[in-house]
């Protein structure tokens, strides 16, 4: 369907099964997206995918990059296998990774004709939603997801994911309309969002509270051990705040994700 905003939003499905879970996610979520946008769902197992050779054409791999860079969202979903990305998008992954960006004559990736595109990842397990989130079983499939991208300069929108999908048919009326939503609000991310100023403002507070809690578990320590001199007080400020930070940073660069 052709939307007034003139996006085009791009489904890859990586997995096996063109009706699985995965797929039903995919298309929930491109439903969501239809009634503003230009949507198109591509299947990689209806390409020979295999990387680039100087002496030999390599039509589908052409023909996917002609998609890629025609759409302004792209949505992948592949399903997380043994704690890692699919098979099918991992070999996507590899074949393109030769077109994702441009590479310096050290071999550094640059971003170039996809950058500032956005994208949503979609991932499905058969682990329970509090093993995955206590032991990330899909960290693995998001991370090389996002390294992937992200080497192409694209902007991360949104996670999806689908926990305990042994023996599931179809996918909750709940996470339809998750992925129905997130659909919605995709097909409106056609320019890049210039976070900046939001970023600024959200370490600000962090920084504050930070140091708002340093300061009571410093009360709290002090009512216990005497710190009688700058030096001492100083000494357990940094450390607690360091352990603070540390938590927090470990929280939003490993454990942060919507695993359920």
């Amino acid at each position: 369907m052709m939307g007034v905003e003139n996006v085009k939003v791009l489904g890859i499905l990586g997995a096996h099964r063109a009706d699985g879970v995965t797929a039903q996610l995919l298309q929930a979520v491109l439903k969501g997206a239809a009634a503003s946008a230009d949507t198109e769902l591509v299947n990689l197992n209806d390409y020979e995918l295999r990387p680039d050779h100087d002496s030999q054409p390599n039509d589908d791999l052409d023909a996917l990059e002609a998609k890629l860079m025609a759409a302004d969202v792209w949505v992948l979903a592949a399903p997380t296998y043994l704690g890692s990305l699919s098979g099918v998008m991992k070999n996507f992954c590899d074949c393109f990774r030769g077109r994702i960006a441009r590479f310096n004559s050290v071999g550094e990736a640059v971003p170039d004709r996809f950058k500032n595109k956005h994208y949503v990842t979609i991932t499905d397990c058969y682990a329970g939603g509090i093993e995955n989130y206590l032991t990330g079983v899909t960290d693995a499939t998001f991370k090389t997801l996002d390294k992937f991208l992200t080497m192409g300069g694209l902007i991360k929108l949104r996670e999806i994911v689908v926990t305990k999908t042994w023996g599931m048919q179809t996918i909750t009326a709940a996470k339809q309309a998750e992925c129905e939503r997130v659909g919605a609000r995709a097909a409106h991310k056609k320019e890049r969002d210039d976070s900046t100023v939001k970023r600024y403002i959200q370490l600000f507070f962090m920084i504050a509270v930070m140091a708002l809690l340093t300061m009571g578990i410093e009360a709290g320590i002090q009512q216990l051990i005497p710190l009688n001199n700058f030096w001492a007080y100083y000494g357990v400020f940094v450390v607690v705040f360091y352990v603070l930070l540390a938590m927090i940073l470990h929280f939003f660069t490993v454990v942060k994700h919507r695993r359920r």
